[in-house]
C-alpha cells in the first residue's frame, strides 16, 4: 500500500489513535508520519550501498516501476561515501516487463562487450519475470550481465530451484530464516496441513497414496511471512496487555455491543472527534514487542521501525546455484560468509597442451560419415564431413589447438531425464562429466542447459518448424472436363436446359406463327416445327455452338432464344477459360497450413524428437496452443521419434497423416533434397540459434 492509500490509513490511525500494523512503511510519506503503527519490513538501504562496495561496482544501472524507487535511488547516493564515486550510466522507469528487458537488449546492442550491473527495484513477480526473459533471449549475454535485487524476490524462491536464474549472475536479500526453530515448526505444521489436504483429495478421486518421496516442500514469500509474523505481533500484545491488566477491556462490552469512551463505538462524523480510548496503550505495548518470527527477531523502535535485524545476501551464478555469501546487520553492516560452492572467478587465458575431444552427432547437413574411395582408408577426423567438421576445423586452426571429433554415444543432443532421475543425457551429459571438451553439433541453446553448460554466441539463428508430406499432383481421369464447374452448377444448367426447352414448346404451341398450313395427299394439315423433342435439340445445339434446322419465327420464340444464346456464351466463355487451367496447372492444397490447424485436428498426427530441445520447448511452454499439442503429444507415445532421420521417414510413409516439428534449418534443407516429396508450412514457432558448448567455466570457452 503506497501513496494515496497509504496517507489515508496514517491520517486515519493518527486521528483515531488506531494502531496499525503495515507490512513496510512507504518512503513517500515522511512529512506524514505513522504515530500509531509498526513496519514489519525492515530498512535495508544500507545494505544495498555494502554490497555495490564488496563487488566494487562503479557504475550501475537503475531500473524502477514506481515514485517509491526513484526516492530510494536518491536515499542510496545520499549513502554513498563521500571519497567515493559511483557513477549512475543509465535510469529508467518502466510500466511493462517488456519495456525493461527492450530497454537492456539497446544497452547490451550499443556496448555488447562491457560488464553491466542492474540494479532491478520491483516487486518478486516483476523482477523474476525481467530476468526470465533475459535469459531466454538469445541474443543477450549473460556473463556479462549482474542483477542486484533490492526486493526480497529471493524468499519467493527459497525452497524452489528455478531454473531459469541459474543462467545469469543474481544478488538478492534474504529476510526468512530458515534454520531456526520457530521456521521449523511452522514449516513441519504448514507440511501436515498440505499432506492432509492432498490425502482428502485423492480419496475422494480414489487415487493410490501419495509417495513420501515425491513431496514438494511447501513455499512461503516474504509478504506471507510478514503478514503472520504481524498477526504474531497483535497476539503478543494483547497477551502481554492482557497478563498485566486483565480487566482492560471489560467496561467497553455491554450487551454484546462495544463503547468507547462512554459512547457505543467509534462514529467517524462526530464533533468533536472521539479518539480510542486504548489505542495509545496499545500500541506503546506493541512497539515493545520482543519475540522470535518467520522473518527473525522482531523489535521495534519508537518510530515502528525494525532493529536488530539481519538480512541475508544470497547469491547465484551460471556455475552455482542459490547460496548465502554474506549477513548484513545495523551494527555490524556487512559480514562475508565463507562460499561453500564451486565459483569461478576468472577464467584462464591460455590453452592446456593438449587433444581436446570434440563431441557431436550425425546429422544432414552438420555431420555425416564421408564415403571411401576405392583403396581408401579413412581414419580419425578425416572419416567426417559436413558444417560440424568444417567449423570445428576452423576453431582449431584458430586457436592452434588439436582435437579428436567423436561420436556422442547414446546418440542423444541432451536433456534432463526427469523419469529415471540419471541427471542429463546425450552431448550435455558428456560435457558435464567432463567426457568431452566441447560440443560442435546442431545443439540448441536454452535456459536449461545454460545452467550446467557454458554456451558461445549463437552461429545460426532458427526455429521450430512444421514438416509434412508435399501433396502429390493427381492424374486427370474420365471426367476432368467436369473440374472447372461444381457438381451443383452442373445440376442449375442441366436443370436450365429442360426448363429452357419447355418454355420453348409452351410458347410455340400458343404462338399462331409457329404453325404452318400444309396440303398433303391425306389433305389439308395444320404442323408446328418446335415439338418437344426439337425443343431440346434446339437448346443442345445452342449449348454445342451449333446450327440447327429450326428456329422460331414467334417473338416470344426468339425472346427465349436469345435469352438461351446469352446464357450458353457466357457460360462457354468461363468453362473454356477454367478448363485449361485445370488440366495443366497443379493445384496444391495442404490439409495444415499453421501449429493452430494441428493442435484443432486429430487426423494427422504430430510428433517431435525424444529428448530434445523442441521436446523441452512444448514441456514448458506457457502458450495454450503448445500446450494443447503437448497433451496430444503425450497422450500418443508412438508419435516420439528417435532420430530425426526417422521422423524424416515417417513423414514420407505416412500418405500426408503425419508431421514432424523439426528446426527449420535442417527443414529447409530436407526439402530440397531429393525426392523432394515433403515441404515447410507455416512460420516458426520460437526463436532460437545454435551454439558451440563447453563445460562449466572451461578456458576454451
Amino acid at each position: 500500500m503506497t501513496g494515496p492509500s497509504y496517507e489515508t490509513l496514517v491520517s486515519y490511525s493518527n486521528t483515531f489513535q488506531m494502531p496499525f500494523i503495515h507490512p513496510g512503511f512507504s518512503q513517500t510519506s515522511h512529512f506524514r508520519p505513522a504515530l500509531y503503527g509498526i513496519s514489519l519490513r525492515p530498512r535495508y538501504l544500507p545494505a544495498i550501498i555494502d554490497v555495490i562496495k564488496y563487488y566494487g561496482w562503479r557504475g550501475i544501472i537503475y531500473l524502477y516501476d514506481s515514485d517509491e524507487g526513484l526516492l530510494k535511488l536518491q536515499h542510496l547516493f545520499s549513502l554513498v561515501d563521500t571519497n567515493r564515486t559511483l557513477e549512475l550510466r543509465a535510469v529508467k522507469r518502466f510500466i511493462t516487463v517488456d519495456e525493461a528487458n527492450n530497454y537492456l537488449r539497446d544497452i547490451e546492442f550499443n556496448n555488447t562487450y562491457d560488464k553491466k550491473y542492474v540494479i532491478l527495484e520491483c516487486d518478486a513477480l516483476t523482477a523474476k519475470s525481467i530476468i526470465i526473459n533475459h535469459v531466454r533471449d538469445i541474443y543477450m549475454g549473460k556473463r556479462n550481465f549482474h542483477f542486484l535485487l533490492t526486493s526480497l524476490v529471493m524468499d519467493d524462491y527459497l525452497n524452489e530451484k528455478v531454473s531459469e536464474f541459474g543462467a545469469v549472475n543474481i544478488t538478492g536479500f534474504r529476510i526468512l530464516k530458515p534454520a531456526t526453530q520457530e521456521f521449523r515448526q511452522f514449516f513441519n505444521h504448514w507440511r501436515k496441513q498440505s499432506d492432509g489436504r492432498q490425502q482428502q483429495q485423492q480419496q475422494q478421486r480414489r487415487e493410490p497414496p501419495y509417495d513420501d518421496n515425491r513431496k514438494v516442500p511447501a513455499i512461503i514469500s516474504a509478504d506471507a511471512a510478514m503478514m503472520y509474523d504481524g498477526a504474531k505481533v497483535l497476539l503478543d500484545t494483547y497477551e502481554r496487555l492482557y497478563s498485566r491488566h486483565a480487566d482492560t477491556f471489560r467496561s467497553n462490552y455491554r450487551r454484546g455491543e462495544m463503547y468507547n469512551s462512554g459512547y457505543k463505538g467509534i462514529d467517524c462524523r462526530t464533533e468533536p472527534i472521539v479518539k480510542w480510548e486504548h489505542g495509545d496503550n496499545v500500541a506503546r505495548f506493541m512497539r515493545k514487542t520482543n519475540i522470535n518470527g518467520l522473518t527473525g527477531v522482531l523489535e521495534f523502535d519508537e518510530q515502528g521501525y525494525r532493529q536488530n535485524f539481519s538480512v541475508d545476501v544470497v547469491e547465484m551464478t551460471i556455475n552455482s546455484e542459490m547460496a548465502k555469501i554474506a549477513q548484513w546487520t545495523q551494527e555490524k553492516g556487512l559480514t562475508i560468509v565463507p562460499a561453500k560452492y564451486h565459483r569461478v572467478l576468472q577464467e584462464k587465458t591460455k590453452f592446456d597442451n593438449k587433444t581436446y575431444i570434440v563431441t557431436s552427432i550425425l546429422e544432414e547437413p552438420y555431420l555425416m560419415m564421408k564415403s571411401e574411395e576405392t583403396g581408401e582408408t579413412l581414419k580419425g577426423n578425416d572419416r567426417f564431413e559436413g558444417y560440424s567438421k568444417d567449423l570445428a576445423d576452423l576453431i582449431a586452426n584458430n586457436l592452434q589447438i588439436g582435437y579428436e571429433l567423436r561420436l556422442v554415444k547414446d546418440g542423444k543432443y541432451g536433456s534432463l531425464d526427469v523419469i529415471s532421475h540419471h541427471g542429463w543425457n546425450g552431448m550435455v551429459g558428456e560435457l558435464i562429466r567432463h567426457e568431452a571438451d566441447m560440443a560442435i553439433a546442431p545443439l540448441t541453446i536454452t535456459s536449461a542447459r545454460e545452467r550446467v553448460i557454458d554456451f558461445t554466441k549463437p552461429f545460426m539463428s532458427l526455429g521450430i518448424s512444421i514438416m509434412i508430406k508435399k501433396p502429390v499432383k493427381k492424374n486427370p481421369g474420365i471426367f476432368s472436363f467436369m473440374n472447372p464447374l461444381s457438381s451443383e452448377i452442373w445440376m442449375c444448367v442441366i436443370l436450365s436446359y429442360v426448363g429452357v426447352s419447355v418454355v420453348l414448346f409452351l410458347v410455340s404451341r400458343f404462338s399462331p406463327k409457329e404453325w404452318r398450313y400444309e396440303d398433303t395427299l391425306m389433305g389439308p394439315h395444320v404442323s408446328n416445327d418446335f415439338s418437344f423433342y426439337n425443343s431440346l435439340w434446339f437448346s443442345l445445339g445452342a449449348i454445342m455452338s451449333q446450327g440447327c434446322d429450326v428456329c422460331p419465327r414467334s417473338v416470344p420464340g426468339r425472346i427465349v432464344g436469345s435469352v438461351w444464346w446469352f446464357f450458353t456464351l457466357i457460360l462457354l466463355s468461363s468453362y473454356t477459360a477454367n478448363l485449361a487451367a485445370f488440366l495443366t496447372v497443379e493445384r496444391m492444397v495442404t490439409p495444415i497450413n499453421s501449429a493452430d490447424d494441428l493442435a484443432k485436428q486429430t487426423e494427422v498426427e504430430y510428433g517431435v524428437l525424444k529428448h530434445g530441445s523442441t521436446m523441452d520447448f512444448f514441456r514448458r511452454s506457457k502458450i495454450a496452443v503448445h500446450q494443447r499439442m503437448w497433451e496430444f503429444m503425450s497422450s500418443k507415445q508412438n508419435v516420439f521419434v528417435n532420430s530425426s532421420k526417422e521422423g524424416i521417414r515417417r513423414v514420407r510413409e505416412s500418405k500426408g497423416k503425419y508431421a514432424f516439428l523439426i528446426e527449420s534449418t535442417q527443414n529447409d534443407y530436407v526439402n530440397e533434397r531429393y525426392p523432394c516429396d515433403t515441404m515447410k508450412v507455416g512460420r516458426n514457432l520460437d526463436a532460437k540459434g545454435y551454439g558451440v558448448a563447453t563445460p562449466l567455466g572451461s578456458s576454451i570457452r
